[in-house]
Protein backbone atom coordinates (compact mmCIF):
# COMPACT_ATOMS: atom_id res chain seq x y z
CA UNK A 1 0.00 0.00 0.00
CA UNK A 2 0.94 3.95 -0.85
CA UNK A 3 2.39 4.88 2.33
CA UNK A 4 4.56 2.14 3.59
CA UNK A 5 7.71 3.17 1.94
CA UNK A 6 9.24 6.55 0.54
CA UNK A 7 9.15 6.45 -3.54
CA UNK A 8 11.42 6.38 -6.33
CA UNK A 9 9.73 8.36 -9.28
CA UNK A 10 10.81 11.80 -8.02
CA UNK A 11 10.55 14.56 -10.20
CA UNK A 12 13.05 17.50 -9.22
CA UNK A 13 11.67 19.54 -11.39
CA UNK A 14 8.30 18.93 -10.63
CA UNK A 15 8.58 19.21 -6.84
CA UNK A 16 11.10 22.36 -6.97
CA UNK A 17 7.81 24.31 -8.79
CA UNK A 18 6.73 25.08 -5.65
CA UNK A 19 9.93 25.49 -4.27
CA UNK A 20 9.32 29.34 -2.27
CA UNK A 21 5.80 27.14 -0.53
CA UNK A 22 7.98 23.82 0.46
CA UNK A 23 11.04 26.14 1.50
CA UNK A 24 9.07 27.86 4.49
CA UNK A 25 8.34 25.15 6.88
CA UNK A 26 11.72 23.57 6.69
CA UNK A 27 13.13 27.02 7.94
CA UNK A 28 10.65 26.71 10.61
CA UNK A 29 11.85 23.62 11.60
CA UNK A 30 15.31 24.38 11.96
CA UNK A 31 14.53 27.35 13.41
CA UNK A 32 14.02 24.50 16.10
CA UNK A 33 16.80 23.65 16.71
CA UNK A 34 19.45 24.43 19.44
CA UNK A 35 22.89 25.59 17.53
CA UNK A 36 25.95 24.31 18.89
CA UNK A 37 29.68 23.78 18.13
CA UNK A 38 30.69 20.85 15.88
CA UNK A 39 27.14 19.21 15.42
CA UNK A 40 26.91 15.91 13.42
CA UNK A 41 24.11 16.00 11.58
CA UNK A 42 22.08 13.35 9.48
CA UNK A 43 19.34 14.59 7.20
CA UNK A 44 17.19 11.89 6.45
CA UNK A 45 14.84 12.40 3.17
CA UNK A 46 17.31 15.10 2.14
CA UNK A 47 16.11 15.30 -1.50
CA UNK A 48 18.17 17.47 -3.73
CA UNK A 49 20.49 18.75 -0.96
CA UNK A 50 19.95 22.12 -1.21
CA UNK A 51 18.35 22.44 2.20
CA UNK A 52 20.92 19.75 3.84
CA UNK A 53 23.47 22.41 2.81
CA UNK A 54 21.83 25.36 3.98
CA UNK A 55 21.39 23.52 7.19
CA UNK A 56 24.57 22.45 7.52
CA UNK A 57 26.26 25.99 6.62
CA UNK A 58 23.84 27.62 9.09
CA UNK A 59 24.58 25.12 12.02
CA UNK A 60 28.37 25.20 11.47
CA UNK A 61 28.15 21.26 11.41
CA UNK A 62 31.21 19.46 11.91
CA UNK A 63 29.75 16.36 9.98
CA UNK A 64 26.35 16.36 7.85
CA UNK A 65 25.47 13.59 5.84
CA UNK A 66 22.21 13.27 3.52
CA UNK A 67 20.27 10.37 2.68
CA UNK A 68 17.52 9.65 0.10
CA UNK A 69 15.76 7.00 -1.55
CA UNK A 70 15.55 8.91 -4.76
CA UNK A 71 18.70 9.07 -7.36
CA UNK A 72 17.41 11.50 -9.24
CA UNK A 73 17.00 13.50 -6.35
CA UNK A 74 20.55 12.97 -4.97
CA UNK A 75 21.76 13.85 -8.63
CA UNK A 76 21.56 17.51 -7.73
CA UNK A 77 23.08 17.45 -4.50
CA UNK A 78 26.55 18.81 -4.28
CA UNK A 79 28.98 17.56 -1.66
CA UNK A 80 31.36 20.11 0.58
CA UNK A 81 33.68 20.04 2.89
CA UNK A 82 31.90 18.00 6.20
CA UNK A 83 29.20 17.65 4.05
CA UNK A 84 28.62 14.17 2.27
CA UNK A 85 25.59 12.29 0.67
CA UNK A 86 24.45 8.79 0.64
CA UNK A 87 21.59 6.54 -1.58
CA UNK A 88 19.68 4.74 0.83
CA UNK A 89 16.36 4.20 2.69
CA UNK A 90 14.72 5.66 5.46
CA UNK A 91 13.56 2.25 6.73
CA UNK A 92 16.74 0.88 6.51
CA UNK A 93 18.09 3.80 8.99
CA UNK A 94 19.22 2.18 12.24
CA UNK A 95 22.63 3.85 13.69
CA UNK A 96 23.22 4.21 17.03
CA UNK A 97 24.40 6.80 18.94
CA UNK A 98 26.15 8.14 16.17
CA UNK A 99 24.60 12.26 15.80
CA UNK A 100 23.73 15.26 17.88
CA UNK A 101 21.18 15.86 15.32
CA UNK A 102 18.36 13.91 13.73
CA UNK A 103 16.92 15.90 10.88
CA UNK A 104 13.85 15.01 8.84
CA UNK A 105 12.03 17.18 6.34
CA UNK A 106 9.05 16.39 4.67
CA UNK A 107 9.96 12.43 4.67
CA UNK A 108 8.61 10.57 7.65
CA UNK A 109 4.96 10.67 6.69
CA UNK A 110 5.71 7.77 4.11
CA UNK A 111 6.53 5.53 6.19
CA UNK A 112 4.38 3.22 8.54
CA UNK A 113 4.53 2.13 12.25
CA UNK A 114 5.38 5.82 14.06
CA UNK A 115 6.37 4.81 17.64
CA UNK A 116 9.17 2.14 16.10
CA UNK A 117 10.38 4.90 13.67
CA UNK A 118 10.72 7.10 16.22
CA UNK A 119 12.70 4.77 18.41
CA UNK A 120 15.13 3.88 16.23
CA UNK A 121 15.77 7.70 15.37
CA UNK A 122 16.39 8.38 19.26
CA UNK A 123 18.91 5.56 19.48
CA UNK A 124 21.00 7.24 16.64
CA UNK A 125 21.06 9.99 18.83
CA UNK A 126 24.39 10.68 20.70
CA UNK A 127 24.26 11.71 24.75
CA UNK A 128 21.79 15.38 24.90
CA UNK A 129 21.04 14.86 20.78
CA UNK A 130 18.22 17.12 18.95
CA UNK A 131 15.54 15.23 16.99
CA UNK A 132 13.87 17.68 14.76
CA UNK A 133 10.95 16.11 11.96
CA UNK A 134 8.89 18.21 9.71
CA UNK A 135 5.51 16.24 8.08
CA UNK A 136 2.89 17.04 6.29
CA UNK A 137 -0.82 16.59 7.98
CA UNK A 138 -3.24 17.54 5.35
CA UNK A 139 -4.39 14.01 4.47
CA UNK A 140 -8.23 15.01 5.30
CA UNK A 141 -7.61 17.56 2.39
CA UNK A 142 -9.49 17.45 -1.23
CA UNK A 143 -6.34 16.84 -2.82
CA UNK A 144 -5.40 13.45 -0.50
CA UNK A 145 -9.09 12.28 -0.82
CA UNK A 146 -9.53 12.78 -4.51
CA UNK A 147 -6.62 10.12 -5.17
CA UNK A 148 -7.61 8.01 -2.93
CA UNK A 149 -11.11 7.34 -4.38
CA UNK A 150 -9.25 7.61 -7.81
CA UNK A 151 -7.09 4.57 -6.74
CA UNK A 152 -9.80 2.81 -5.58
CA UNK A 153 -11.20 2.56 -9.25
CA UNK A 154 -10.97 0.09 -12.27
CA UNK A 155 -8.43 -0.07 -13.89
CA UNK A 156 -6.02 1.76 -11.28
CA UNK A 157 -7.18 -0.69 -8.37
CA UNK A 158 -5.49 -3.71 -10.04
CA UNK A 159 -2.29 -2.05 -10.17
CA UNK A 160 -2.51 -0.05 -6.76
CA UNK A 161 -4.06 -2.88 -4.29
CA UNK A 162 -6.26 -1.55 -1.62
CA UNK A 163 -7.30 2.30 -1.43
CA UNK A 164 -4.06 3.94 -0.21
CA UNK A 165 -3.13 4.94 3.22
CA UNK A 166 -0.84 7.50 2.43
CA UNK A 167 -0.90 9.58 6.23
CA UNK A 168 -3.16 7.07 7.82
CA UNK A 169 -0.15 6.25 10.30
CA UNK A 170 0.45 10.22 10.99
CA UNK A 171 -0.23 10.60 14.64
CA UNK A 172 -1.94 13.40 16.07
CA UNK A 173 0.23 16.16 17.89
CA UNK A 174 -0.55 14.85 21.26
CA UNK A 175 0.67 11.75 20.44
CA UNK A 176 3.60 12.61 19.62
CA UNK A 177 4.62 14.83 22.54
CA UNK A 178 4.08 11.79 24.41
CA UNK A 179 5.51 9.43 22.36
CA UNK A 180 8.97 11.85 22.63
CA UNK A 181 8.31 11.91 26.46
CA UNK A 182 8.38 8.63 26.73
CA UNK A 183 11.49 8.18 24.83
CA UNK A 184 13.10 10.66 27.26
CA UNK A 185 12.65 14.01 25.56
CA UNK A 186 12.52 16.40 28.59
CA UNK A 187 12.67 19.51 26.34
CA UNK A 188 10.47 19.63 23.16
CA UNK A 189 8.43 21.31 21.02
CA UNK A 190 5.40 20.12 18.50
CA UNK A 191 2.93 22.14 16.83
CA UNK A 192 0.52 21.78 14.17
CA UNK A 193 0.26 24.80 11.90
CA UNK A 194 -1.72 25.79 8.60
CA UNK A 195 0.41 27.09 5.89
CA UNK A 196 -1.14 29.86 3.70
CA UNK A 197 -0.29 29.02 0.31
CA UNK A 198 -1.63 31.58 -2.62
CA UNK A 199 -1.55 29.40 -5.70
CA UNK A 200 -2.13 31.08 -9.29
CA UNK A 201 -5.54 29.09 -9.70
CA UNK A 202 -6.65 25.62 -8.58
CA UNK A 203 -5.59 23.69 -11.49
CA UNK A 204 -1.85 24.30 -9.22
CA UNK A 205 -3.47 22.18 -7.00
CA UNK A 206 -2.70 19.59 -9.21
CA UNK A 207 0.93 20.67 -10.03
CA UNK A 208 1.82 20.50 -6.18
CA UNK A 209 0.89 17.19 -6.02
CA UNK A 210 2.06 15.71 -8.98
CA UNK A 211 5.49 16.96 -7.03
CA UNK A 212 4.66 14.94 -4.17
CA UNK A 213 2.00 12.92 -3.39
CA UNK A 214 0.97 11.40 -6.92
CA UNK A 215 5.09 10.73 -7.11
CA UNK A 216 3.97 7.54 -5.27
CA UNK A 217 1.25 6.59 -8.05
CA UNK A 218 3.69 7.67 -11.34
CA UNK A 219 6.09 4.52 -9.45
CA UNK A 220 3.29 1.86 -9.42
CA UNK A 221 1.13 2.44 -13.00
CA UNK A 222 2.48 1.57 -16.08
CA UNK A 223 3.01 5.05 -18.19
CA UNK A 224 0.27 5.04 -20.23
CA UNK A 225 -2.58 3.98 -17.28
CA UNK A 226 -0.52 6.85 -15.06
CA UNK A 227 -1.83 9.32 -17.63
CA UNK A 228 -5.11 8.29 -17.49
CA UNK A 229 -5.50 8.04 -13.60
CA UNK A 230 -4.13 12.01 -13.65
CA UNK A 231 -6.58 12.64 -16.01
CA UNK A 232 -9.02 11.18 -13.68
CA UNK A 233 -8.00 12.48 -10.67
CA UNK A 234 -7.83 16.17 -12.18
CA UNK A 235 -11.50 15.94 -13.10
CA UNK A 236 -12.41 14.26 -9.99
CA UNK A 237 -10.95 17.20 -8.02
CA UNK A 238 -11.17 20.75 -9.38
CA UNK A 239 -14.84 20.32 -9.41
CA UNK A 240 -14.76 20.31 -5.97
CA UNK A 241 -12.39 23.56 -5.79
CA UNK A 242 -12.97 27.20 -5.81
CA UNK A 243 -12.50 28.63 -8.94
CA UNK A 244 -10.42 31.48 -8.04
CA UNK A 245 -7.71 33.52 -9.38
CA UNK A 246 -5.69 33.28 -7.22
CA UNK A 247 -6.92 30.15 -5.33
CA UNK A 248 -6.07 29.89 -1.45
CA UNK A 249 -4.66 26.53 -0.33
CA UNK A 250 -4.29 26.24 3.33
CA UNK A 251 -1.80 23.51 3.69
CA UNK A 252 -1.26 21.57 7.77
CA UNK A 253 2.10 20.73 8.92
CA UNK A 254 3.43 18.71 12.25
CA UNK A 255 6.60 20.57 13.54
CA UNK A 256 8.28 18.19 15.84
CA UNK A 257 11.12 19.15 18.26
CA UNK A 258 12.66 17.44 21.36
CA UNK A 259 16.04 17.20 23.47
CA UNK A 260 16.80 14.32 25.14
Amino acid sequence: MIGTRVPDAWDPRQYERFRAERWTPFVDLAALVEPRPGLRIVDLGCGTGETTRWLHDTLGAAATLGIDRSRAMLARAAEAPGLRFAHGAIEDFADRGAWDLVFSNAALHWIGDHPALFARLAAALAEDGQLAVQMPANFDGLEHVAAAETAAEAPFREHLGDVPALGGHVLAPEAYATLLARMGFRTQHVRLQVYAHWLAAREDVVEWTKGSLLAAYRERLPPALHDAFLARYRARLLPRLADARPFFFPFKRLLLWGRR
